[in-house]
């Protein structure tokens, strides 16, 4: 049980990040900087999301209940916002969007850009957000599966530094062609988790 909750959690959070499709944000960010300046920018980018994702995961179902909102009415309604996610990925919207995002933060030159684009809200972003919440209250406050899923935030983080660390390699092994195929794949991919989100959501609702 707890091996299988490790897997969905680690498999969804990679889907949601997409580490691998984050290597021309980060190019197109850190343009122009010393390759020891993209070293700082990239550990500072995944040690805050990483710290934003965890805080999700552990108060993010204590807000829901002080909110008044169900676990699942979120479970349906996060699962409608990665499926919208999901749909952008497949249909290549994200990426023009992230695209845009990195360069307005070069245009109104933003000096802390490990927090801004990158870790909010390209890593950080509602759809990690609301995967951390709803894996946090499937936890149910158990310590082995808390332990399970804040060890694979950081295992994404970790996978996110070392793509930046190679981005400038990863986006010349790739190309266009392969960044495109990826994108859409996990794309699917992400749809059909969204999709089982809801499905448990109006399965509890109908329980109760």
């Amino acid at each position: 049980m707890d091996l299988d909750f490790a897997i969905s959690a680690l498999v969804t959070l990679i889907v949601v990040v997409d580490p691998i499709g984050l290597a021309p944000t980060f190019l197109a960010v850190t343009h122009g900087l010393p390759e020891a300046a993209k070293r700082q920018v990239g550990i500072r980018a995944s040690v805050i999301a990483a710290a934003i994702l965890a805080g999700s995961a552990l108060a993010g179902g204590w807000l829901l209940t002080r909110l008044g909102i169900g676990i699942p009415a979120f479970r349906i309604a996060g699962g409608l916002m990665l499926f919208s996610i999901a749909s952008e990925m497949v249909f290549g919207v994200r990426s023009e969007r992230q695209a845009r995002t990195a360069e307005q933060a070069i245009e109104e030159r933003v000096h802390n850009i490990a927090a801004f684009p990158l870790a909010i809200p390209v890593m950080a972003g509602p759809g990690a957000i609301t995967a951390t919440v709803l894996l946090g209250a499937k936890a149910g406050g158990h310590v082995v599966p808390i332990a399970l899923l804040l060890g694979a935030i950081v295992t994404v983080c970790v996978v996110c530094l070392a793509v930046y660390l190679a981005a400038s390699r990863i986006g010349r092994w790739l190309g266009i062609t392969g960044n495109v195929v990826l994108s859409r794949l996990l794309g699917v991919i992400l749809a059909a988790l969204a999709v089982q989100y809801v499905v448990d959501g109006v399965k509890t609702l109908l329980a109760s």
